[in-house]
């Protein structure tokens, strides 16, 4: 985790600390990951963020990334629901475009993209509002009530 929280320090992707340590890309996503390392990995990476070798190695010991502190943990999943509704969101401009542009050019007495887009933007709309928190149909102990509930159904048969 250490090593992710240097790399969106600098602002680098995965692809820039892969080219600037000489590591290839994949390397870099296990080691994030709570993989194994190479001491001569740890000792690029150390290089590259200028830190000691043993505080990588120490750090990468002791979190693999379900092992999080319950904050960083949290913070962790809240960032990757926002990239994933951007993503979405950037998925549904781009298809909306194309859809316009093709209807206009085959069929522009006829303007059917409309329907889709309402459709599918009112999926875009309730993703955002759920990846933001600001409406939630799932509090946040539904997913653990869940387990719970199917845990126990599994001791009983």
């Amino acid at each position: 985790m250490l090593i992710r929280k240097l790399r969106i320090k600098r602002g680098w992707s995965q692809e820039t600390l892969a080219e600037v340590s000489e590591l290839s890309v994949r390397t870099i996503q296990r080691v994030e990951r709570g993989g194994n390392a190479s001491l001569e990995t740890l000792c690029a990476l150390a290089s590259v963020f200028e830190v000691d070798v043993a505080t990588i190695a120490k750090e990468k010991s002791v979190y693999t990334e379900n092992e999080l502190p319950d904050n960083e943990r949290k913070a962790v999943e809240y960032a990757r629901d926002i990239k994933g509704f951007y993503s979405h969101l950037v998925l549904y401009i781009v298809s909306v475009v194309v859809m316009a542009a093709g209807n206009m050019y085959f069929q522009s007495d006829n303007l059917w993209f409309i329907w889709p887009s309402v459709g599918w933007g009112l999926g875009v709309a309730s993703h955002g509002l759920a990846a933001f928190e600001i409406l939630s149909f799932y509090d946040v102990n539904w997913e653990r009530r869940q387990i719970d509930k199917w845990s126990s159904r599994g001791q009983h048969k």
